[in-house]
């Protein structure tokens, strides 16, 4: 009977012995199925980059995206495009807000970067008017493809110095030697009406309107009566004030003081921008001895909306571009 370890040995040297064998001639592989036995070796574990089409009713995406497989017992998909956005020289799509400080450069910006879809928006808030230009507005027609709305140019009115000065004392008490400093630092700025303007101002108002000779005259005369008492200040039948003072009672001249109810301005609001004309009420009260002082512009608002509606219109005519009075839908 065989030692049953003698066999064992036996069959372990006859497969080791058939192991080392050369292959037969029958088994031999040509080259195309070596290759491929080597790509499916090395994608066991390689990166392989293709590309992915989007569906075709998909819109607003890229047609196809290139995507990385890394391959072996659990295969992903890595998105690439963020590796490409370090060797980027320049940006996939216009973006940013551009400030323009004059009317001139807000039209010139518009022109040179508008597109068949741009729109102009302006907000009329006489206080803080802007107009702002959307490049890459949705597109021009129902139904049409949305856009990003993120490429703009934008103009904040701003506001000139006369403007500013007028409006911060607008309403403003102020004491007689400060209210006559303030005429004499703003004569220019102040206007003669025409004769249609006086016409109109002296029926609607029922009072005289002044001249700017006639302000530098106030002024002066109440330049000299700063220190003086008040008697009396009396409205007269022209609507003129009177203000007569207890010792001087006198204007530069020598005469009663008279004091026009209406002046007018002629300031461009906007720097850089067209003048308006502004009806202005003038006003005191008699405070004890003494006499306070102000005055009241005349429907600014309405004045300074004009003002900018024109301008709008006059970005439509030079830009051939359709303008509307609010704001975007979406943020910039």
């Amino acid at each position: 009977m065989e030692n049953k370890d003698t066999k064992t040995a036996e069959t372990a040297e006859l497969v080791v012995g058939e192991a080392m064998r050369p292959l037969d001639p029958a088994f031999t592989f040509d080259g195309s199925t070596i290759d491929r036995i080597a790509e499916l070796g090395t994608k066991a574990t390689s990166v392989e980059i293709v590309t992915i089409k989007a569906p075709a009713d998909l819109v607003g995406v890229p047609a196809e995206i290139p995507v990385a497989i890394i391959h072996g017992d659990t295969p992903t998909l890595v998105d690439v495009s963020r590796h490409f956005e370090s060797y980027r020289t320049y940006p996939g799509f216009k973006r940013g807000t551009a400030t323009a400080l004059t009317l001139d450069s807000f039209i010139a910006l518009v022109d040179r970067h508008k597109t068949g879809d741009s729109v102009v928006f302006a907000n009329t808030d006489w206080k803080k008017p802007t107009f702002t230009a959307v490049i890459d507005y949705h597109q021009n027609q129902s139904g049409g493809a949305a856009d990003n709305g993120k490429h703009r140019i934008h103009y904040a009115f701003p506001l000139s110095e006369e403007w500013q000065a007028w409006n911060k004392q607008n309403g403003e008490p102020m004491e007689q030697a400060e209210f006559a400093a303030f005429l004499e630092d703003r004569i220019a700025e102040l206007s003669s009406p025409t004769d249609a303007e006086k016409i109109a101002l002296e029926r609607d108002f029922a009072t005289t309107v002044a001249t700017p000779a006639d302000l530098v005259q106030l002024s002066r005369g109440l330049q000299v009566n700063v220190e003086a008492v008040v008697k009396s200040a009396t409205t007269l039948q022209t609507g003129e004030g009177q203000i007569v003072w207890e010792e001087v009672h006198k204007d530069a001249d020598g005469k009663p003081l008279k004091v026009p109810g209406i002046f007018l301005l002629s300031i461009a609001p906007f720097f850089m921008g067209e003048p308006v004309r502004i009806p202005v009420r003038l006003r005191y009260r008699k405070a004890g001895s003494r006499i306070v002082w102000f005055y009241q512009l005349y429907r600014p608002d309405q004045h300074i909306t004009e003002r900018v509606r024109d301008d709008l219109i006059t970005v439509a005519r030079q830009t051939g571009l359709p303008t509307f009075e609010g704001t975007p839908e979406m943020q910039g």
